[in-house]
């Protein structure tokens, strides 16, 4: 479906047409006329920046259903208002004025904007977009502003905090654009050296330092006909900003070492997390080479500030997981409860971080609130500690204590190898056994139970249950 930035004119009174007409077409906009007979098939096949509509139709054409039917179209009316419906903007009265015109029609356009989603055209679209999931309303702009940019040759600033996929946008940005052929070449300039920078970007001449040995060529050479990604681009030294901002203007750069000079076609997305107008201020940036860069900002929004989109994009780490071979994982209700309230100062970063430590734990198992990393437990669960009959217990202690896996020091005085003529209580022997190792366990452990636990090698709440069991207190 075809949209453009005409709009379409329908009136039953035609001075009143004629007059609106030359008005619009003053002001520069383009105006296309149609009669109400004509008004459903256009609509039906077309959408338009506006369309306004004088008077009232005749024959069977009623326009309540027809505004409700094509309610991403965004409608003006002349005169008093006859219809209410969302999509009705507003109304133009006579004598018309520019103000208002202006004005209305610039509603129409955020109507648009926000009633019609930029949705992918393409599988390629689609599968690239799947990294930048969620319904929230921060990630939904970026996704909006994305799809605007990508067919330009604009200059692309992405800003937000480490871990938000900076990165993630500029690949998303070059595979949409007409370089999508050529190489996608990403650097970080802050993990260079800033001696070695330049030769990095620009490439060198043999023989123009000390290890020249051979000519070599830079990331601008590399990414001709492609992208360039100048990650953490406010970490670059300024002596290379000058050398930046002039290939950006001039289009062309020189080797290390060279006088001859290249010309360069590439896309430039630069990124970082640092505050670039505070170090103009401060004099660590330049502000020309700024505005060449900022010509189209892209903020990416914090994961705390999106926190909403967590399910999906836990969903989507998965399946990237799992795409890969490496396993799979589930999570609970409670535990992504719990991941929602956490603060995420590592963004997306930390949660790809978190998801695979829990494949790696828990292989195609189910993830809960207290299997999570103590951090990451914003909700409050008890610990599920399974009842065993007293029987497998015993027979479990017995196992541990005659295996030979983990030998346990028995003090003699008190234990044997010989059974007394009279017998022993086994219940009772094994109680004081287990007593004894826990006293011993939070004496080494200076009564810290947690500490007491992996000596005795259980869970410190399966210790508390213990303790609580047989009366103990930290103190023994």
């Amino acid at each position: 479906m075809q949209i453009d930035q005409r709009i379409l004119l329908v009136d039953s009174d035609d001075a009143r047409r004629q007059k609106l007409s030359y008005l619009l077409e003053f002001l520069g906009e383009p105006v296309e006329h149609a009669d109400f007979s004509a008004l459903a098939n256009r609509l039906a096949t077309e959408r338009f920046r506006s369309v306004i509509i004088g008077g009232t139709p005749q024959g069977d054409l009623e326009l309540e259903p027809l505004l409700k039917r094509h309610s991403r179209q965004p409608f003006l009316t002349l005169g008093s208002p006859f219809l209410t419906q969302p999509n009705l903007v507003g109304h133009l009265d006579e004598p018309f004025a520019y103000g208002q015109i202006t004005e209305l029609l610039h509603y129409c356009q955020v109507y648009q904007r926000v009633r019609y989603e930029v949705a992918p055209t393409s599988p390629n679209q689609t599968k690239l977009f799947r990294s930048l999931v969620g319904r929230s309303e921060a990630i939904s702009q970026v996704r909006h502003l994305l799809a605007q940019v990508a067919q330009t040759d604009a200059s692309v600033l992405v800003t937000g905090e480490s871990g938000t996929g900076k990165e993630v946008v500029a690949r998303n940005i070059h595979y949409l654009s007409s370089h999508r052929d050529g190489p996608f070449i990403p650097v970080n300039c802050g993990a260079i050296p800033p001696d070695l920078l330049e030769s990095e970007l620009f490439g060198h001449e043999k023989g123009a330092f000390t290890g020249a040995v051979a000519t070599r060529k830079g990331r601008f050479e590399l990414a001709e006909g492609g992208t360039l990604f100048l990650d953490e681009i406010g970490d670059m030294p300024p002596h290379m900003q000058v050398k930046i901002l002039r290939v950006l203007q001039e289009r062309c750069f020189e080797r290390v070492g060279g006088n001859k000079s290249i010309q360069s076609n590439v896309r430039i997305v630069a990124a970082t997390h640092r505050d670039l107008e505070k170090m103009i201020a401060d004099g660590e940036f330049r502000e020309d080479l700024y505005y060449r860069l900022n010509v189209f900002p892209i903020e990416m929004p914090s994961l705390r500030d999106r926190a909403e989109d967590i399910p999906l994009l836990l969903n989507e780490l998965v399946s990237r997981i799992e795409g890969e071979g490496k396993g799979t994982v589930r999570f609970t209700k409670r535990a992504i409860d719990s991941l929602v309230e956490h603060p995420w100062s590592g963004n997306v970063r930390e949660l790809s971080n978190l998801v695979e430590r829990m494949v790696i734990l828990f292989p195609g198992g189910l993830v809960d609130v207290n299997d999570l990393p103590t951090k990451y437990r914003h909700v409050e669960v008890p610990e599920f500690t399974p009842e065993y009959p007293e029987e497998m217990q015993e027979r479990d202690a017995l196992a541990a204590l005659f295996s030979g896996e983990e030998p346990v020091e028995i003090p003699e005085q008190r234990f044997n190898n010989e059974l007394p003529e009279d017998g022993v209580n086994l219940k009772d022997m094994l109680a004081e056994l287990e007593v004894d190792m826990i006293r011993q366990a939070l004496d080494q452990g200076s009564g810290v139970v947690a500490r007491a636990a992996e000596l005795l090698g259980m869970r410190r709440t399966t210790l508390v249950e213990k303790m609580r069991k047989y009366g103990l207190s930290k103190e023994g």
